[in-house]
């Protein structure tokens, strides 16, 4: 009986061990599909890193690790318009250089920032804004808001620093950071205070920025008349929405002429439609 008990316990166990052995076989292959539909979806980003992996460029990005997204992104909108953004960080651009974003999707449109709060200036814009004007490449001017100081005076500030013309496209304001000192109904007070006086002093209305979760949460219901630039980087989100008319999906784009990374932007939409945004001539 000891002996049939022992045989009874070793066949039950060689039971198990390949039950688990074809457990573990059918996790591995479920694995291995999703890999292959995962390096299927992105290829186009893959085949670019590995390009740039064994290249002897030294220019090419550091971080390419980060363009695998990006590339898949553009590829999959490339009946779309793309842009990039830039500031201070940026240090100095050689604006000679900057052509395509990847070495392979034309860069059409390019926002500056221009100031910052009541005082601020960003020390580069005067110099981007020159060098870009003579470009082929449609600009733009933003302004950062800073919500505990006084909205109009900050308005004023942009529009004294900001010298738009026809052709350019409309002002923007950027508004990321949530107020410490006031109500969420005052902050959105002092925007539309911006807006309003901005609008007036250019004749065009204003472009409105900021991130998907912060307009979502607070700006959507009074503020859904405004031309929308949004920011989400979001992996999965591949597609901007139907209401964001500039998504910028990326804040770690590789432009040759810009060290270090860049902000990338899609324009929803053709250049024809576009260009419709610009400021007219009169």
């Amino acid at each position: 009986m000891a002996q049939q008990r022992s045989k009874i316990k070793k066949t039950e166990k060689k039971g198990n061990q390949v039950r688990e052995t074809k457990w573990v076989w059918m996790i591995v292959g479920m694995l291995l599909f999703f890999l292959g539909l995962l390096t299927w979806h992105y290829r186009a980003g893959i085949v670019y890193y590995f390009r740039v992996a064994t290249s002897k460029d030294k220019s090419l990005s550091k971080e390419a690790k980060y363009d695998i997204r990006n590339i898949e992104i553009m590829s999959r909108h490339d009946d779309k318009v793309f842009g990039i953004d830039v500031s201070t960080y940026q240090e100095v651009i050689d604006w000679q250089q900057v052509n395509t974003i990847n070495d392979q999707f034309p860069i059409d449109f390019v926002f500056i920032r221009a100031t910052m709060g009541e005082k601020g200036v960003d020390d580069r814009f005067g110099r981007n804004w020159a060098k870009i004007h003579n470009r082929a490449i449609l600009r733009g001017a933003y302004h950062y808001f800073r919500p505990n100081e006084n909205s109009v005076r900050q308005a004023r500030n942009f529009i004294r620093k900001v010298k738009l013309q026809a052709g350019d496209l409309p002002p923007v304001l950027d508004i990321e950071e949530h107020p410490r000192h006031q109500s969420m109904d005052s902050l959105k007070v002092g925007l539309k205070r911006w807006l309003d006086e901005v609008e007036t002093h250019y004749k065009v209305k204003p472009i409105l920025y900021s991130g998907d979760k912060f307009y979502s949460d607070f700006l959507e219901k009074e503020f859904a008349g405004y031309t929308l630039w949004i920011a989400n980087y979001n992996f999965w989100v591949e597609n901007p929405k139907e209401h964001w008319t500039f998504w910028q999906f990326s804040e770690k784009g590789t432009v040759r002429g810009i060290r270090g990374n860049v902000d990338l932007n899609i324009y929803n939409g053709k250049i024809e439609e576009l260009e419709e945004l610009l400021i007219p001539f009169k």
